[in-house]
């Protein structure tokens, strides 16, 4: 158990030596500066849908990240953000917003997902749907869920052609709330999981993921890349779902 615990904590305890995690400053001075990742509706005046991951606020984000979907009506000025949030009760919140893109308090965000047009209209109100219906919206347990990654697992799975293979340091995204089996976000697989402490995921564009402790380590030969405990992918990179590269 010692030795399994080392190799699961190795990479987080790297991420903090190395300062590849922002520790100094508060919170409320942090950048939230847009990414440039969420067209405007003079760029794209059709319905997109689009999934965040970003580094979680100070220490926490040497194990893993913060996920958060956005979607915009076509002919929008606004989108709408979808997340859960550990100080809000309830933990699940909704909001318009301008810059769905914005830094996660100094962690510049990465896209996962983004989805236009016809495709994309016809998820935004199954998307409204499956907000409405997650059962745990006042619950928040950074570790091992559920959490936010938890629900933008939950999500993509109740929302037909919605998929995104979730980052390795999406801590919590394979705690199940309905059973021990549920369908891998990236579409083609299964994820097994026992409390969101022990599992694998299998599938197409998740490769092979081991969930221990909390912790997961994979490989993905389809797009070949390690996936390794707090420092993340290494190798190819992932593809974002929605613009044909899956």
């Amino acid at each position: 158990m010692a030795v399994v615990l080392a190799l699961l904590l190795a990479g987080p305890l790297w991420m903090l030596a190395s300062g590849e995690v922002d520790r100094g400053g508060h919170w409320s001075s942090a950048s939230r500066a847009p990414a440039g990742l969420a067209p405007s509706p003079a760029e794209a005046s059709e319905a997109v849908v689009q999934l965040y991951a970003a580094r979680a606020w100070g220490w926490r984000g040497a194990f893993g990240v913060h996920t958060w979907i956005a979607t915009r009506d076509a002919g929008a000025e606004a989108w709408r953000m979808h997340h859960v949030l550990s100080w809000r009760r309830p933990s699940l919140v909704s909001r318009s917003t301008a810059t769905p893109d914005r830094a996660w308090y100094g962690s510049a965000p990465t896209l996962h997902a983004d989805y236009r047009g016809e495709a994309a209209a016809a998820m935004i109100g199954p998307i409204e749907a499956a907000v409405a219906a997650y059962p745990a919206p006042s619950t928040y347990r950074a570790w091992p869920g559920p959490n936010s990654n938890t629900f933008i697992a939950w999500l993509i799975r109740e929302v037909d052609g919605l998929e995104a293979a979730l980052p390795v340091t999406a801590v919590g995204k394979d705690y199940l709330l309905e059973g021990p089996l549920a369908e891998a976000p990236g579409g083609l697989g299964v994820t097994a999981s026992l409390v969101g402490l022990l599992g694998v995921t299998l599938g197409r564009d998740e490769g092979l993921e081991l969930n221990l402790l909390g912790l997961s380590l994979g490989i993905d030969p389809r797009r070949p890349a390690l996936k390794l405990p707090g420092i993340g992918r290494l190798g190819m990179a992932p593809a974002v779902k929605g613009r044909g590269e899956g």
